[in-house]
């Protein structure tokens, strides 16, 4: 069985014509098929060149094959991480815990590189506080939503929140922690480039630690289609890292300030990032810090780190906040925050 909302909301991401549920398929008048696993529809476009290497591994696994005998219900197989670490993942189940093993390996990958002290030491979730405003029961899509963290904090802060992201292992863990929280989200595995949903279907679209995987020009058809997919007047908001931080300045740096390959991070410079949003989303838009010194780092984690850290995060939340009264500061910051309006 298939959540109703998916048929009411999902289209082809090739066509963008309607679905219909045919047996474990969703399928266009075009004969465009997608399956579904367990409930949850994978969207990802059949051929279409690989921003991440696990979204053949998805398909695959969405149509029966490939399937890692050890953990089959963890989907290890469409994690995008080394046999190595598969059998980390492994004995974190083994092991038992409150937190799901996925999570518990995945967390320095998508938190950030400084939360690595707590891959396999997580004692709760690491849920931020999203900066937006109370979502008094809006729509918001999380673009890129790996376990679902932003997306469950959204639905935190009042939004009717879906997460979408081409891992179907990602997607699952993400499901399964939703369900242990009793948090009523929907996830979706689909491609940020061919968002699978009608036109003018959201209030917001937010992403965070996304979009800098992707080449410019795939980042900009991402943006386009997060502003297809909003409705007049719906906000995009888009964590970036910058080309002038600090730190970002010292990891293009260290790869000889070429631009980055495959999943390699890509690196803006505010008006390129202006450029990009007034264009494919719309105006007005603006831009704000969102920390110094790294990227991932949030206010809610504190506990969670080590006293370095917390002294690293006191200080990029005081930059933060002069950034507020001295807007040229921004222009040091590492990561920021993109939010654009679609035009009315």
């Amino acid at each position: 069985m298939i959540d109703p909302w998916f048929l009411a909301n999902l289209v082809c991401p090739i066509d963008h014509q309607s679905l219909d549920c045919r047996g474990s398929k969703l399928t266009c008048a075009a004969d465009h098929a997608y399956p579904v696993v367990d409930g949850v529809p994978v969207m990802l476009v059949p051929g279409a060149e690989q921003t991440i290497d696990v979204m053949s591994a998805s398909l695959e696994r969405a149509d029966g094959g490939a399937i890692d005998r050890r953990a089959p219900e963890l989907y290890l197989e469409s994690l995008a991480i080394s046999e190595e670490e598969k059998q980390g993942v492994i004995d974190l189940a083994q092991r038992g815990g409150r937190i799901d093993p996925v999570v518990a390996f995945l967390v320095a990958a998508t938190n950030g590189l400084m939360y690595r002290h707590l891959i396999g030491a997580l004692d709760r979730y690491p849920l931020p506080q999203i900066p937006l405003p109370p979502g008094q029961g809006r729509s918001l899509l999380d673009v890129g939503c790996s376990w679902g963290r932003w997306t469950l904090a959204a639905h935190q802060r009042g939004y009717d929140a879906v997460g979408i992201d081409p891992s179907l292992g990602a997607v699952m863990a993400a499901r399964r922690v939703s369900r242990e929280l009793g948090v009523g989200v929907r996830f979706v595995v689909g491609d940020a480039r061919h968002l699978p949903f009608a036109p003018r279907r959201f209030d917001c679209v937010y992403s965070y630690s996304v979009l800098q995987h992707l080449s410019r020009a795939d980042a900009a058809n991402a943006v386009a289609e997060m502003g297809r997919v909003l409705v007049d007047g719906g906000i995009a908001k888009v964590q970036m890292p910058t080309r002038f931080g600090l730190r970002c300045l010292y990891h293009q740096a260290r790869r000889g300030f070429r631009e980055g390959r495959g999943f390699e991070v890509r690196y803006w410079s505010l008006p390129s990032l202006r450029r990009l949003f007034g264009t494919a989303v719309g105006l007005p838009h603006r831009i704000e810090a969102d920390c110094y010194f790294g990227v991932g780092l949030q206010p809610a984690d504190a506990a969670l780190m080590t006293p370095r850290l917390r002294g690293v995060l006191s200080v990029s939340q005081w930059l933060k906040g002069i950034s507020l009264r001295f807007p040229p500061l921004i222009w040091a910051a590492d990561s920021v925050f993109v939010e654009a309006a679609r035009a009315r």
